[in-house]
């Protein structure tokens, strides 16, 4: 498996086809919520097992920090490292911006996986898209 920058329009059509896989179809979140005003502003990752792309994801730096959002990896490549795959080349990316430190609003089923890579809940819980979340950090 490999994570690309997405560069091309087909690679950003692949991640969008995953993310409304995952947070429209599965999670039920609006298309008008998901697909939103930064979409144009943000740098995308998309996560390939040879020519099927099967995760996603987008950074965006916020008030100084890096901001990592829209996680998300279809039900059959869950549980397999994919996650991670794609969190260390937003990582990296992030690294080589300088930015110290990145942030995250985790659902809350997800903040386990999120401690295992070393962030840290900093906020109480809240709902977003109807589901709770709750804000994380990780200082690089």
């Amino acid at each position: 498996m490999k994570v690309l920058q997405v560069a091309t329009d087909q690679q950003l059509e692949d991640a969008f086809k995953i993310r409304k896989t995952v947070f429209v179809e599965e999670q039920q979140v609006s298309i008008e919520e998901e697909i939103d005003e930064f979409e144009d502003s943000a740098v995308h990752f998309v996560l390939y097992d040879k020519d099927d792309a099967v995760g996603a994801g987008r950074f965006r730096i916020v008030d100084s920090k890096g901001k990592v959002e829209r996680i998300c990896i279809i039900p059959t490549y869950r549980g397999k490292g994919a996650g991670k795959l794609i969190m260390d080349a937003i990582q990296n990316y992030a690294s080589n911006q300088d930015i110290q430190v990145l942030k995250l609003n985790a659902q809350t089923h997800a903040i386990p996986f999120y401690e295992k890579l070393g962030y840290e809940v900093v906020s109480d819980e809240f709902m977003d898209a109807g589901i709770p979340h709750k804000t994380m950090e990780k200082r690089l």
